[in-house]
């Protein structure tokens, strides 16, 4: 027997780090694996945070129709609107200020409070996206 072979392999100490996991996670099907998975997860944050966001948009651009349809209706009228359906109806005039009442980017009415809490604007708010009006993350 040749000398080379009677010697003992000496095992430093960098090249047992890792042990099971390092042996696994160098497998080329875990790799593509666990690569399909963190692109899902990516894909799937991303909708999700595209979809909050078009929902405050949608939100904002529901408020601010109702506010301006208050507003004309407070310089046609000179009061603030009864209840939402003198908006959609409103006495003794012809004009149609909104033709529905539109709905937060959550599928849910929107808040109409005239005056509002400054006695020259009427507050039209959102529950948000935890639909209560008690929590703090309701738009205006």
């Amino acid at each position: 027997m040749s000398r080379r072979s009677q010697r003992e392999r000496v095992s430093l100490p960098w090249e047992s780090r890792g042990g099971r996991w390092r042996n696994v996670l160098s497998n080329t099907r875990w790799q593509a694996l666990l690569g399909v998975l963190l692109l899902v997860v990516l894909v799937v944050g991303f909708t999700r945070y595209a979809r909050r966001r078009v929902q405050f948009r949608d939100t904002r651009v529901a408020v601010a129709q109702v506010k301006q349809a208050i507003d004309q209706f407070r310089a046609d009228v000179g009061r603030c609107p009864g209840s939402e359906t003198e908006l959609l109806h409103p006495p003794l005039s012809q004009k149609h200020y909104l033709d529905s009442m539109p709905k937060d980017g959550w599928g849910r009415p929107l808040t109409i409070r005239c005056p509002g809490y400054f006695k020259d604007e009427a507050d039209v708010i959102s529950a948000g996206p935890s639909g209560s009006l008690v929590k703090d993350d309701n738009i205006q």
